[in-house]
């Protein structure tokens, strides 16, 4: 079962609702009411400046996270980071079995990898790390402090890998279109470094949202984390994981959520929006979820303002970096690696790191020579890639009429139902839409235009 905001589907599942929503301080669901003419986008202006990112259509890529699928487990991120031979090791994100799907999680597994090749070799022999990104970096950095000779290999223009920053005349800081949103909880190392480089953030600590439909306004969503607790401890006590969708279904969660309303706003759409937001944090929707490996946690603590790939770029000072130079095939025996590079050219080193995102390697990105181990090629079917995207706008005055930081969109079809507004926070303004899943993969195939003129009709009730 895939729930949409188009079709919100109420299953037939026979669950009794483990927590009771009637607890929350929440109003029974009122009598439907015509929808209201939305706003025309005469009342939004046209951004002055917009950037937007596009993860999934990027070949280096493929996505910009990785998240547990339905079936997949942590042992198949473990199997993923196993080295070959001790000639090829493996980092990055997606092989993190602590803090998966975060940059200071590719960090620790730049860390782990660097360990592992220390103790399989001597500082004479030469290693290549494959990708410039958080767990390359921090690779590079260990192995040339401890005397390595290494050389890092990077298809792109830029350093950073998914943690991407733009800096450009015509915005007041640098727009971050990858990794921006840390939490003291799972990136407290990486904020913290972050403020040894002087590079900005902001808190959202006590920073107000407001969640608004074309029926009404609450500043406060009663339902969804009740049931989303409901539907994750129910299907910890089932034998088989499933969906997030098919478990808020079956634990009687959706019903139950469906029947009440937070003032105006009724509570399936307000959960709607809430697997919407979960979309732009895994990015996946519900019915890719895994329901015994997702986490309900929305709301970062701190978004990055000041430049995030300054803490990726710090790591590879002094470290020979190759940048435009695209690995397309890695040999191994156990006495070399050799990696086949796009032009046509070979380099032949002693040991490799390789810290490609995990849809590369499901698109077969890479020719593996001799082929991955089964576990390898179990791992990289099993776990799955989602998209997060995001897009920001510059406008040369607000034209808006809250104060609230987070705005949540609910009740429309909508693809940008997430949005921050960092005018409070910075004095600047600039709003930023993200989205996650199968809403990003539409959001991707709009140009320019068709997505200004979108994203105007989108905003329009905050104009109201």
């Amino acid at each position: 079962m895939s729930f949409t905001r188009r079709t919100f589907l109420i299953g037939a599942g026979s669950g009794v609702s483990l927590l009771v929503l009637t607890a929350c301080t929440i109003d029974p669901k009122p009598d439907p009411s015509p929808t209201p003419t939305r706003t025309t986008t005469g009342l939004v202006p046209a951004p002055a400046a917009m950037e937007r990112s596009a993860w999934g259509d990027d070949t280096l890529a493929r996505g910009s996270v990785s998240y547990m699928a339905v079936g997949s487990t942590m042992e198949h991120r473990e199997a993923l980071g196993s080295a070959l031979i001790d000639r090829v090791f493996f980092a990055g994100e997606a092989t993190s079995t602590t803090n998966p799907g975060t940059v200071l999680g590719a960090q620790l597994t730049g860390n782990r990898a660097a360990d592992e090749v220390t103790a399989a070799s001597d500082p004479s022999e030469r290693i290549a790390i494959i990708g410039a990104g958080a767990a390359g970096a921090e690779a590079a950095r260990v192995l040339a402090l401890r005397g390595f000779d290494v050389v890092v290999i990077e298809a792109r223009k830029r350093v950073g890998g998914r943690v991407a920053t733009v800096v450009a005349t015509d915005w007041p800081f640098p727009v971050e279109l990858g990794a921006w949103r840390l939490s003291p909880v799972t990136d407290g190392d990486v904020i913290a470094a972050l403020e040894q480089l002087d590079v900005s953030t902001v808190s959202l600590d006590g920073a107000a949202q407001v969640f608004r439909s074309p029926t009404g306004e609450t500043d406060s969503d009663p339902v969804s984390s009740t049931a989303m607790s409901t539907a994750l401890q129910w299907a910890q006590g089932q034998q088989r994981d499933q969906s997030l969708d098919d478990s808020l279904d079956q634990s009687g969660a959706l019903q139950t959520a469906s029947e009440y309303s937070s003032g105006e706003v009724l509570g399936d759409e307000l959960l709607l929006q809430h697997l919407a937001s979960l979309a732009t944090i895994y990015g996946a929707d519900g019915s890719e979820l895994s329901s015994w490996f997702t986490v309900d946690d929305t709301q970062p603590s701190t978004l990055v303002t000041g430049g995030m790939t300054r803490v990726v770029a710090e790591s590879l000072e002094g470290v020979e970096t190759f940048l435009s130079t695209t690995v397309v095939g890695v040999s191994y025996n156990e006495r070399r690696v050799s990696l086949r590079l796009g032009t046509g050219e070979s380099l032949s080193v002693d040991r490799a790191i390789v810290t490609v995102p995990l849809g590369v390697l499901q698109h077969d990105g890479i020719d593996f020579d001799p082929l991955l181990p089964f576990s390898h090629r179990t791992a990289i079917a099993s776990l799955g890639m989602g998209t997060v995207d995001a897009v920001w706008l510059r406008f040369d005055e607000p034209f808006w009429t809250t104060d609230a930081v987070i705005w949540n969109l609910v009740g429309t079809d909508d693809l940008v139902t997430t949005w921050f507004n960092l005018e409070p926070l910075t004095g600047e303004p600039v709003l930023v839409g993200l989205v996650g899943g199968d809403d990003a993969t539409r959001f991707e195939l709009l140009n320019d235009d068709e997505l200004t003129a979108a994203l105007r009709e989108t905003l329009a009730p905050f104009a109201s």
